[in-house]
């Protein structure tokens, strides 16, 4: 076979495999026992963005979101302009919340301060808090205040509070976060699977029971797809990874068919970050990827999967 019939045969077989896996995860997902009350919202990361608030909200909305997850600004001056560009654009939002003191002491007490100018600005409700809760070393004993103290706060407020499934944090591990909700009735979970995945170097096969006990806690989701060695897959278009996206949707249909069928709000944000977390050619440092067409990629398909 001479080169350039070998390149066009191999890029044809390539290109089917890619819209054979596209295809695959836009078809619409059943709507078996759905509520009418069921509502998916989609929200875009600024994680890797390097404009403005202003210009970030107008690509957002430009793409079709609807909406932005965002740490929570402690700077007044940042606060004005992120809820001027939400109101400006029509966007809602997430925060995130955190502490990053080694100390449990000094880090619960930045992580109630933070979360509690969150919850109570009067500017703007946001959709919930997610939070990066605590350290992987800290106890069960200090993990516990944290989700206490939110619990609290949800039930005073009405807003919904969950906690991620994020390395360095309390929820690192499919059997720490078990322990937890065996034991804490009113824990909610942001589930970021992808973590987890590369945890455990697997796609957790072998510990689906405490997946299953997990789902029923799932407030919000980040959308993105790791895999046994790391928490990003470098392109999910790629067909090589055909397994982990497998995995991730069928994880994501068990929440969304228990959110129809409850008729909740399940809120999704497309998470897949920039380099480090996107891998990149070696001394260039160039991404192997575009995370902003990924990220997009993956709302579309959301939306043809869960909202047709």
């Amino acid at each position: 076979m001479k080169r350039r019939k070998f390149i066009q045969t191999t890029t044809s077989a390539t290109t089917a495999l890619m819209l054979s896996s596209l295809q695959t995860f836009a078809t619409p997902y059943s709507k078996n026992n759905m509520n009418k009350n069921f509502q998916l919202k989609i929200l875009a990361t600024n994680w890797g963005f390097n404009g403005t608030i202003d210009e970030y909200c107008a690509k957002v909305k430009q793409e079709g979101y609807d909406g932005i997850e965002i740490w929570w600004p402690t700077e007044k001056k940042d606060q004005d302009e992120l809820f001027t560009a939400l109101k400006k654009y029509s966007l809602e939002v997430g925060f995130l919340t955190a502490g990053h003191e080694k100390d449990f002491k000094q880090h619960f007490e930045s992580f109630t301060n933070i979360i509690g100018a969150a919850v109570s600005n009067t500017i703007q409700k946001p959709l919930y808090i997610n939070c990066h809760s605590g350290r992987d070393y800290f106890s069960f004993e200090q993990g516990k205040a944290f989700i206490d103290h939110t619990t609290a706060l949800h039930q005073s407020t009405g807003i919904k509070i969950c906690h991620e499934t994020h390395r360095s944090r309390l929820m690192y591990s499919a059997p720490v976060a078990r322990h937890y909700l065996e034991n804490i009735p009113g824990l909610r979970f942001t589930l970021d699977i992808s973590h987890w995945c590369n945890v455990h170097e697997t796609l957790l096969e072998d510990q689906q029971e405490t997946v299953d006990l997990v789902l029923p806690r799932v407030d919000h989701v980040h959308a993105r797809i790791g895999h046994q060695e790391g928490p990003q897959v470098n392109d999910p278009r790629a067909p090589e990874w055909n397994d982990a996206v497998k995995a991730h949707f069928a994880w994501w249909d068990k929440i969304v068919e228990m959110k129809k069928q409850q008729g909740d709000t399940l809120t999704v944000l497309t998470e897949f970050g920039p380099p480090n977390y996107l891998p990149t050619i070696p001394y260039t440092q160039q991404p192997l990827a575009d995370q902003w067409a990924i990220n997009v990629y993956m709302m579309k398909t959301l939306r043809e999967r869960y909202e047709k």
